[in-house]
């Protein structure tokens, strides 16, 4: 029963923490392994990292204490310190990007009911003289639909804090954690940290815009059908076609034409993109696609006779578009195959004109 009397309440909330520890360890892996699945089935949403934690009760009870307690007692309000512990449970969630916070949310309301929220990024976006990290506080409990399911039924009355941030606002935290002074300090150091959280904001939004930029390029990349050609080509030809180097995004339009179904990873793109210019400054999009469709039949039937004398070598796209760039252009390509693939290419070539 609620007191005023807080040496009464903390000894009350320590036995209901301890007597529901399991329960609340359970119901919090619960609630991340739900959330987790829920985002993984979203293909809208980023990558996320999702984790919780039951807090301290020691850490609950100083909460309560610093938050509540005063205005509380002032007013001769009767209180359970575990009423007003509404993160007792505790979920994190992660992104990747600003607008992944809005979707996650607007995903989450779908599945909890929401009671209570603290938009950290608009009380910061309203304000020119405060700083601090940015992110969503959300207060959900299980909805009516999910309680009727027996599995989520032991945690239809608990309820639980998610706190939403892109990977640089929970950097900032941590770091904003760290600052001890940040209110009665003089203008100047105030202006410093302002700086630095300035900085932070404006990394997550070029995060952002060079993800949008880099979605744009790809579809640009796909979308053009403009004719490139390679330098050396004649004048006249060059008129109504321009010289394009070849660069990830046309890449992926080359490597999805010649290996349809193939899924080309970003990074493993970028560095062997960025290997064939070693070999060949400068190469452009067309000398790329031309060297490519030109020996592309040639390779596939070296490619089916290495398979069927070493059915363990495995012949990948990015081997395929080696052995091509190498038989159009065995002197600047010699270093694109080592020298055991290329013996044994240039072996089976002399067999196989």
């Amino acid at each position: 029963m609620a007191s005023l009397e807080f040496e009464t309440e903390k000894n009350n909330f320590r036995s209901f923490y301890e007597d529901n520890r399991l329960l609340l360890n359970d119901a919090k892996s619960t609630f991340v392994t739900m959330i987790n699945s829920l985002i993984i089935n979203d293909s809208g949403i980023s990558s996320a990292k999702v984790e919780g934690r039951v807090k301290d009760k020691e850490e609950s009870i100083k909460k309560f204490s610093r938050k509540y307690r005063s205005r509380l007692e002032e007013k001769d309000t009767p209180y359970e310190i575990k009423e007003y512990i509404t993160d007792l449970i505790g979920i994190r969630i992660i992104c990747l990007y600003e607008d992944d916070i809005e979707k996650l949310s607007s995903l989450l309301r779908e599945h909890f009911d929401v009671i209570d929220e603290t938009d950290k990024i608009a009380e910061l976006e309203s304000t020119e003289a405060f700083f601090g990290y940015k992110g969503l506080h959300l207060d959900l409990k299980i909805n009516d639909l999910r309680k009727k399911l027996p599995e989520y039924q032991l945690y239809s009355d608990l309820n639980f804090e998610i706190q939403i941030r892109t990977i640089i606002q929970d950097s900032w935290s941590v770091l904003d954690h760290k600052i001890k002074y940040k209110k009665s300090i003089p203008n100047e150091l105030k202006r410093r940290i302002n700086i630095l959280a300035a900085l932070f904001e404006l990394a997550d939004r070029e995060f952002r815009e060079i993800r949008d930029s880099t979605r744009a390029e790809i579809q640009k990349a796909e979308e053009d059908d403009t004719p490139a050609v390679d330098p050396g080509s004649s004048q006249k030809t060059k008129e109504n076609t321009k010289v394009i180097k070849l660069n990830a995004f046309n890449f992926l339009k080359i490597g999805g034409h010649f290996f349809n179904g193939h899924q080309f990873g970003p990074s493993k793109v970028d560095g062997f993109v960025q290997e064939i210019h070693k070999l060949s400054k400068g190469i452009t999009k067309s000398t790329f696609h031309r060297l490519i469709n030109k020996n592309i039949s040639k390779i596939k039937i070296y490619k089916e006779y290495l398979e069927q004398h070493n059915p363990k070598e495995e012949f990948t796209p990015y081997i395929v578009i080696c052995h091509c760039l190498y038989l159009g252009d065995k002197k600047t390509f010699k270093r694109a195959l080592t020298n055991t693939g290329r013996k044994s290419f240039n072996d089976w070539l002399s067999e196989n004109p």
